[in-house]
């Protein structure tokens, strides 16, 4: 059994897209451990402002089929190739301490310490836990983060 960090994200109608995604990962993965949810601006495109969070939950599924689980949980949402609107965008962070590389997937995400919208949920969510690479953890990568140049606001939503 691997604990499994998922970000999940959206910027078109945010609110109820992150709901229903949150419904849809815990029927298949079962209960969820969620991050505070935190508004920011889209990143490498123009678009409106995303939502932002990371779920944590435990899967024996090799992580192969967790991101595709995680794709088609997508598709079902809407999501097409365009960056500038997206209903939901759900990346696979962590699969325990597994370290792969693949043409498909890449673990950890290698932008888990770059963007403000994926790290500080994951720190709130998963302090202790340990970066793969680094072994730094979590929250240490959080305290050493330039967080004034990626503001982000917490915000309240009804989770179901």
């Amino acid at each position: 059994m691997a604990t499994v960090y998922i970000g999940v994200g959206s910027n078109q109608e945010p609110r109820r897209h992150v709901r229903s995604a949150l419904a849809a990962l815990a029927a298949r993965f079962g209960p969820l451990r969620v991050s505070p949810v935190y508004a920011g601006a889209a990143v490498g495109g123009d678009g409106p402002e995303y939502l932002n969070l990371v779920v944590g939950c435990e899967s024996e599924e090799p992580p192969e089929a967790v991101a595709a689980a995680l794709k088609a949980i997508e598709r079902a949402h809407g999501r097409g190739a365009t960056r500038a609107l997206c209903p939901l965008d759900l990346d696979l962070l962590l699969y325990g301490d597994l370290v792969l590389e693949t043409p498909t997937l890449r673990l950890p995400r290698p932008d888990i310490d770059r963007y403000a919208f994926v790290l500080r949920p994951l720190a709130e969510l998963a302090p202790q836990a340990r970066h793969p690479l680094s072994g730094k953890s979590f929250a240490e990568l959080w305290a050493d983060f330039p967080a004034a140049d990626q503001p982000l606001q917490s915000v309240e939503i009804e989770l179901p």
